[in-house]
């Protein structure tokens, strides 16, 4: 891993960043946007909209920034995942015609039997469906010469490592794999704990960025914050900053505190 954070410092050192396609996101990272090439956790309570700014990401990319992307799914079927984000206003359908977006479900990769036979060698189902994620990864990023890329959510696969050393070292493995392909990742996954006081997760500890969004209710109403926790070469705003979700994605409010 040590060759892997060099090329990311050198990286941010060359100025190579991309807009995040999150009205007020890049003004919490100097106004740069997100560092290329970076592996960037975004870890997020049941409804914050996490799986939200990954489409906004890919379709902001594909439409704004010439840039292609991919959504992985782990869990939901594709055509909800679709529907869903047309219900935003972000319509991926003329997308994947055009060969600008692909949305991949990956899902199957978790009903495989405990060992698959491959020529004379078992293999163990970990292993497999870990190599066969990063395979499609490799596939579809070379097929639309995609620059951005949505895996979500990571716990459908983090829960086959009961063991956290075991569950440690796939997510280093898949962020090896994902850095391979060149492209500015964004790994989904959820917060464990959203108090202020909560224990970092060892995501954060592995990731070059980390994106923290919180839902929380307040008396009769719920209000949302998003934080930017890390993000190696920048100096960013780590401060708590309110959103929504409204027509057209998620927007940040990045001079308002949060009450």
């Amino acid at each position: 891993m040590v060759i892997t954070n060099l090329a990311f410092i050198e990286n941010v050192s060359q100025g190579e960043y991309l807009p995040s396609g999150v009205p007020g996101v890049d003004d919490l990272l100097e106004g740069k946007g997100l560092p290329r090439g970076y592996n960037i956790f975004i870890l997020g309570s049941p409804g914050s909209g996490k799986t939200t700014f990954g489409l906004q990401f890919l379709h902001a990319g594909a439409t704004k920034f010439g840039e292609n992307g991919i959504y992985i799914s782990l869990d939901e079927d594709v055509p909800h995942v679709k529907a869903n984000s047309a219900r935003l206003g972000l319509d991926l359908d003329p997308l994947e015609r055009q060969n600008k977006i692909a949305l991949v479900d990956a899902s199957p990769i978790r009903r495989l039997p405990r060992q698959v036979v491959v020529d004379e060698y078992r293999i163990g189902r970990k292993e497999f469906t870990l190599d066969s994620l990063l395979d499609i990864v490799k596939t579809q990023v070379k097929r639309i010469n995609a620059k951005r890329l949505v895996i979500d959510p990571l716990v459908s696969l983090t829960l086959q490592f009961p063991d956290e050393v075991e569950r440690r070292q796939a997510i280093l493995d898949l962020m090896a794999g994902t850095w391979e392909t060149g492209c500015t990742s964004l790994l989904i996954s959820k917060l464990t704990e959203s108090g202020a006081d909560r224990r970092y997760q060892f995501e954060e500890f592995l990731a070059e960025g980390v994106i923290v969004m919180r839902k929380r209710e307040r008396g009769a109403g719920i209000s949302r914050e998003l934080t930017v926790e890390k993000m190696r070469g920048l100096a960013n705003d780590d401060q708590p900053r309110p959103y929504k979700i409204l027509r057209g994605g998620l927007v940040v409010y990045p001079k308002e505190t949060v009450l």
